[in-house]
């Protein structure tokens, strides 16, 4: 099955303080690293001022350890952020389940898709009840289908975050194709055809069908 949950963030992580904060900025987590069994890496993209500007405030939070500004990209700035991890990560690791990027996160609540069986998803819900947070099931499809597969590889998901913040997917791009395989150390063609898979599995993901959630669920 596939699940969409609307949880309001508690006060642990510093992304949570930060958009309540911030209510009217954008963030999204693209891609998490984890280094250790308490830390982890994550690509945040925050809409509105360059990137940068907020490289500050993100560091003075309790939980986090460092932060780097990336490169500008679609109207907001990259950041990479070393972290502490959240433990809804460490019970994803436990059950086996495929974490699915980007997050969106807007004034202190953080959509997250989770595709898994009926009784792992009732854990998931379960843990994140018993610490406290509001969690609503917007939406859910029952059933299994291809597209319900993490949309992309680890390879895929590094050359889709390496191209979008170097300006490749910018109007206008900030680099063609031949200079973007050249950074890569790859063929035009190779990087060509790979961007053409990454692009094709994310609209199949994106027209996937989804139905409402019954009442009481």
């Amino acid at each position: 099955m596939v699940s969409s949950l609307r949880i309001r963030l508690g006060q642990d992580h510093w992304y949570g303080r930060f958009s309540r904060t911030h209510p009217t900025l954008r963030i999204e987590a693209w891609h998490q690293t984890q280094i250790d069994s308490r830390t982890s890496v994550i690509d945040f993209w925050i809409s509105g001022l360059p990137a940068g500007e907020w490289t500050r405030e993100i560091a003075s939070h309790p939980d986090v350890a460092k932060v780097e500004s990336i490169a500008e990209v679609g109207g907001g700035g990259l950041y990479r952020v070393v972290q502490r991890i959240n433990p809804v990560v460490k019970l994803y690791r436990r059950l086996g389940l495929p974490l699915r990027f980007p997050l969106a996160i807007l004034d202190g609540v953080i959509t997250w898709e989770v595709v898994a069986k009926k009784a792992d998803f009732d854990r998931i819900l379960d843990f994140l009840r018993r610490r406290g947070l509001d969690v609503v099931v917007s939406s859910i499809h029952r059933g299994y289908f291809p597209s319900d597969l993490p949309v992309l590889t680890h390879s895929q998901r590094q050359l889709l975050t390496q191209a979008m913040s170097w300006g490749y997917f910018t109007v206008p791009r900030k680099l063609t194709l031949t200079e973007l395989a050249a950074r890569l150390g790859r063929s035009k063609s190779s990087v060509s055809e790979s961007l053409a898979h990454i692009e094709r599995k994310l609209l199949e993901s994106s027209m996937r069908p989804v139905q409402l959630a019954p009442d009481g669920l």
